[in-house]
C-alpha cells in the first residue's frame, strides 16, 4: 500500500499545474451529497446534454480546416480595444451600476459600491500550454495589476477560457474572495488561494460578500481540465444582487427552460451578461446562438424583452468555433432588434452604465468580411452598410 501511495503522489507531482486538482476529501464528500450529482457525475438540468461534438470527427475537421471559412474566424486588423485606465473605473458609477467587458466572458461589474470580476482571463492563450491552443485576438484592455481592488472574483466553471491559471495566480496574491461552483475550489487551492477565501457553492446556494448576495444558479454545460473529464466540478450561472441592482452572468450554457425559473426567483435584472459566441450545430446543447441569447434574456426578465440591458459575452476574443468572427455581433443586432431588447456593444475595455447611454456602434464591421445572414433577418434587424468586398469575398457578398 505504501508503494501505491508513493506512485500516486508521484503521478500528481507530474500533473501540469494548469490541469488544476481533482476534488478529494470533504470536498468530494460534499459533491457526492449534492442533489445534482448522480451516477458519479454532475447532471445537467433538463436531462442529458451532449458534451462532445456530434457528427464525425472528419466532418468537424473539414469545417475547421476549410480555407475560406478559416480566414473569416479572425478579425482583419487590430480590434479597437478601449484603453481602459484606473481613472475610468475609479470614479463611482453615477447610477450605481457600471459594466466593463474585458473581452470573452470577463466582465468587471461595479454594483452598489462593490466590485465583482467575472471569469477573468488575462492569459495569452486559453490552454494548459503557453505554446499551443487558441490565442487572444486582441490584448487585454489593461494590465490586471492596474484593475484596482476587487471584492470578489466569480468563476462560472473550470474550462480554460473561463478559469485561467496565470490570472488566478496573480489574484491569489491579493486579498480578494472567490465565489466558485462546487468542486472548482480544488483548482484554486492548488494555485495558492487559501481555503478561507473560497465561497464554493452548489446550485441555488447563496453567499454574502459585503452588501451583495451571490447565488449560483443552473446552467447547461459541462466541466473538465486535464486529459480526462471526470465531471466532478460543477458549472454555474450567477446572480449578484445588491441593495439597488441585480445582474446575471450566464457563464457557458445551452438554452434550457430554467432561465424562466431563475428570473422568477431572482429577477428582473438591470443587466444580463449572456454567452452568445462559440456556438455550432456540432454542439447545440452547451452553447447558445445570439437568437437563443435574446430568448434567454427575455425568460430571465419574466417574458418582457424590453426589460434590462443585454451584454453579449463569449465572443470576439478567442477563435473557438466554426462561425465567422463577427457573426455573433451581427446576429445579435438582428435578434435584439426584432425582440425590442436593449443590447450594449462596448469595445473591449469600454465601461458603460446600463441606465445611461449604451454603446451601440458595430465596431467590428471594418474588420470583418461581409457576414452571410443565414438566420434570415426580420423587420427589426439593423442592416449592415454595403461595403466593397475584399478579394475572395465576391461569392459570399453575392449571397447576402
Amino acid at each position: 500500500m505504501a508503494g501505491s501511495r508513493s506512485q500516486s503522489s508521484g503521478l500528481r507531482a507530474l500533473r501540469p499545474a494548469a490541469f488544476g486538482a481533482d476534488p478529494s476529501g470533504e470536498r468530494m464528500a460534499r459533491i457526492r451529497r449534492s442533489p445534482h450529482f448522480k451516477d458519479g457525475v454532475f447532471q445537467n438540468p433538463g436531462g442529458l446534454a451532449r458534451t462532445r461534438p456530434s457528427g464525425s470527427t472528419l466532418d468537424l475537421a473539414k469545417v475547421f480546416l476549410d480555407k475560406d471559412t478559416r480566414s473569416r474566424r479572425a478579425p482583419r486588423g487590430s480590434v479597437p480595444v478601449h484603453a481602459t485606465t484606473l481613472a475610468d473605473i475609479s470614479r463611482p458609477p453615477a447610477t450605481g451600476l457600471r459594466l466593463t467587458w474585458m473581452g470573452h466572458s470577463s466582465v468587471l461589474a461595479e454594483i452598489d459600491g462593490q466590485r465583482v470580476l467575472f471569469d477573468p482571463v488575462w492569459g495569452e492563450r486559453c490552454s494548459p500550454f503557453p505554446f499551443a491552443g487558441p490565442r487572444r485576438l486582441h490584448p487585454a484592455p489593461l494590465p490586471l495589476a492596474a484593475l484596482g481592488p476587487v471584492d470578489v472574483v466569480v468563476i462560472s466553471h473550470d474550462h480554460y477560457d473561463h478559469l485561467d491559471l496565470p490570472t488566478i495566480k496573480a489574484l491569489a496574491g491579493t486579498d480578494t474572495l472567490f465565489a466558485v461552483p462546487l468542486g472548482v475550489g480544488a483548482h484554486l487551492e492548488r494555485w495558492g488561494v487559501s481555503a478561507g477565501r473560497l465561497r464554493e457553492l452548489d446550485w441555488h446556494e447563496t453567499t454574502k460578500v459585503g452588501g451583495l448576495a451571490l447565488t449560483a444558479t443552473p446552467a447547461r454545460h459541462f466541466c473538465g481540465r486535464g486529459l480526462r473529464n471526470t465531471q466532478h466540478t460543477l458549472w454555474a450561472s450567477w446572480v449578484v444582487a445588491g441593495e439597488e441592482h441585480r445582474i446575471y452572468h450566464s457563464g457557458d450554457t445551452g438554452y434550457f427552460g430554467g432561465f424562466a425559473d431563475i428570473g422568477a426567483e431572482h429577477g428582473p435584472f438591470d443587466a444580463t451578461m449572456i454567452q452568445v459566441g462559440a456556438y455550432s450545430d456540432f454542439w447545440p446543447d452547451i452553447h447558445m446562438t445570439p437568437e437563443e441569447g435574446v430568448r434567454s434574456h427575455r425568460d430571465l426578465q419574466g417574458g418582457d424583452p424590453a426589460a434590462g440591458v443585454l451584454l453579449p459575452i463569449h465572443w470576439g476574443t478567442f477563435n473557438l468555433a466554426p462561425h465567422p468572427w463577427a457573426e455573433p455581433g451581427e446576429w445579435m443586432r438582428d435578434a435584439a432588434g426584432e425582440a425590442g431588447t436593449a443590447v450594449a456593444f462596448p469595445r473591449p475595455g469600454e465601461p458603460f452604465e446600463p441606465a445611461g447611454g449604451l454603446p451601440t456602434e458595430p465596431w467590428w464591421r471594418p474588420l470583418s468580411a461581409p457576414v452571410v445572414r443565414h438566420w434570415a433577418p426580420t423587420r427589426g434587424a439593423v442592416p449592415a452598410p454595403a461595403a466593397p468586398p475584399a478579394e475572395g469575398d465576391l461569392d459570399l457578398a453575392a449571397e447576402r
